[in-house]
């Protein structure tokens, strides 16, 4: 994620702000990956601290796409939905680095269900996932306590909820890119077969769980084709990301990318991979001084890098890859 200035005092603006320092409110304009003064501020800025600029109906792009919020009868749920939103604005501003769903994308867009298992009623089951266009997030995991015993009880260590945002949508991004029919041909080649029995793999998955071995990223990829892409994806936006980030924060390494290198706009994925690695090395190293988790802790073969490959040549494409 870029770091942005304030349009008064020229100040460093973090994607979460809704004011500069210097005390100027700020909208972030999603089309431009800009922050702005002036604009139209999203109706949610108040309850959630949404800083997009609004636009049709004056909700701005990424909260347009929540059909269903928890239930604000449970107080607990506010901040959760807070949390939440600002991981799926981070996860479509970083998509939209490759056109998608900006103004010029004329393709459908996901549905967002923002589900909590605590209601003003009680307790409530909530299965994330993607069906037909329609995410259904729990937003519990927002919950630092909640996630830290899921990573324990799934021994899923990096699981996130910009993670679960990644994944799930891209789920969705499979159904854009799979209205392309030399799309679909090639996904089987390097994914497998998509029309296996997904209910069935599942089952098979859980029942007794595989190692990723070379060929997957993670054990869960290895369930079904259609999670080996949403894994896939999910590492390949963590990777650019991540150097992104660090780009934007001025880090640098003597062998790593020149000052003002675009992640988003690199077409080499080897190189991409390999500097997200260095850097994420590096970072390891001062995360152990403190004695804090490694940043990426996934070794990549090279399978696992073709797959990246595929997903990196399909998604920087753009919506505009389809047409």
């Amino acid at each position: 994620m870029q770091i942005f200035r304030c349009p008064t005092c020229s100040s460093r603006v973090y994607f979460h702000n809704t004011a500069c320092s210097c005390g100027q409110e700020v909208t972030f304009d999603p089309e431009r990956q800009v922050m702005q003064t002036g604009g139209a501020f999203c109706k949610n800025r108040a309850e959630i601290g949404c800083n997009w600029v609004a636009e049709s109906g004056g909700l701005c792009r990424s909260c347009a796409m929540t059909e269903t919020v928890p239930d604000l009868g449970e107080p607990a749920n506010l901040p959760l939905w807070t949390a939440t939103e600002l991981s799926k604005r981070w996860m479509l501003a970083n998509l939209g680095r490759w056109g998608w769903f900006t103004s010029a994308d004329e393709g459908a867009r996901p549905v967002f269900k923002l589900l909590s298992e605590q209601t003003a009623a009680g307790e409530a089951d909530v299965t994330m996932g993607h069906a037909q266009g329609t995410i259904t997030i729990n937003v519990s995991e927002a919950s630092d306590a909640v996630l830290a015993e899921r990573q324990e009880n799934l021994g899923e260590l990096y699981r996130t909820m910009l993670g679960h945002m990644r994944h799930e949508t891209a789920h969705f991004l499979f159904l854009r890119l799979a209205e392309r029919m030399e799309f679909l041909n090639a996904f089987r080649e390097m994914f497998g077969d998509e029309r296996a029995d997904y209910g069935e793999a599942l089952k098979a998955h859980y029942a007794a769980p595989k190692e990723a071995g070379d060929e997957y990223i993670t054990s869960y990829a290895s369930a079904h084709p259609h999670e080996d892409w949403a894994e896939t994806i999910a590492h390949l936006l963590h990777l650019v990301d991540l150097l992104d980030c660090a780009a934007a924060a001025g880090l640098s390494l003597p062998e790593g990318p020149p000052p003002g290198y675009d992640a988003y706009a690199e077409v080499d994925t080897e190189r991409l991979i390999s500097e997200a690695v260095a850097v994420s090395i590096a970072v390891n190293h001062v995360n152990r001084g403190l004695d804090l988790p490694d940043v990426y802790p996934f070794v990549l073969s090279q399978r696992v890098r073709d797959k990246i490959a595929f997903a990196h040549w399909h998604l920087r494409g753009g919506a505009f890859s389809q047409l």
